[in-house]
């Protein structure tokens, strides 16, 4: 169980230029771009939860506070009982996080990359070979895991970058946008991979703008607009606030109520 409550996250300066008064982002003043300004929601064991919004809405600042590359200014995140703000140490021990970026050495094969993460985690060279073989079956990696990671595809990259999140077996897994960039063969074992974790009893969150992925994999659903959390419930809850069975209208009739 990962819980977040009333997250905040300043940044200082200007983020959306000068604008005027109906163009300007409203987490824009005092000097201070709020980048993120009031986000909570949970995911539980085995639970899928999407995060969605608008593009700058502050989803990926807000996957960068879970995960201890940002410290927030204001709020909490707990995770099995840790409290990972008191202990950010702890956080990445526990937890996987996927960047936008691949994170992805050049000069290193595709297993060479996803070998020295499992070292800086401390895993033992027999683990680390069961881990990457398992890995490596799941992601269907084997074809290129002997080829350069400056060499591979944009598919490739990502099932890499995957690997690499996961490869220490974390407790509680987060992605921003996994699916970004892919074909829609890579995506399905990407999609499967993100499902498998449902048995497995680890919470997952991803972000995504992909709504049919939300559909196919969520128990729940945050969407964050303006900094704020705007919605936080199940598939069926956004669909009643939004009043549509379409889960793009309800989506859209949110993030427009909200605004």
């Amino acid at each position: 169980m990962i819980e977040v409550s009333n997250l905040a996250k300043r940044f200082r300066g200007s983020a959306r230029g000068a604008g005027n008064a109906t163009t300007r982002d409203p987490r824009d003043h005092d000097g201070w771009f709020h980048a993120v300004r009031d986000v909570s929601f949970r995911c539980g064991a085995g639970e899928v939860l999407g995060l969605l919004g608008p593009n700058g809405a502050g989803k990926t600042t807000t996957l960068r506070l879970l995960s201890s590359a940002l410290r927030p200014d204001a709020g909490s995140i707990h995770a099995n009982g840790i409290d990972l703000l008191a202990d950010p140490l702890a956080a990445r021990k526990h937890i996987g996080f996927l960047s936008g970026s691949t994170g992805l050495y050049g000069r290193l094969t595709a297993r060479e990359n996803i070998e020295y993460f499992g070292r800086l985690h401390g895993m033992s060279p027999p683990y680390l070979k069961r881990r990457c073989d398992e890995l490596f079956d799941l992601l269907h990696m084997h074809e290129f895991s002997n080829k350069r990671a400056d060499q591979l595809s944009t598919g490739m990259k990502q099932k890499c970058a995957i690997a690499r999140t996961v490869v220490h077996e974390p407790q509680i897994v987060i992605l921003d946008e996994p699916t970004t960039g892919l074909d829609v063969m890579s995506a399905k074992i990407l999609l499967d991979f993100i499902a498998s974790y449902k048995a497995l009893r680890i919470p997952l969150i991803f972000s995504t703008h992909h709504l049919h992925e939300v559909e196919k994999l969520c128990d729940r659903v945050c969407i964050i607009n303006h900094g704020k959390t705007a919605f936080h419930g199940t598939m069926d809850e956004l669909r009643h606030l939004g009043a549509s069975a379409d889960l793009y209208d309800a989506f859209v009739s949110v993030v427009n109520q909200e605004a």
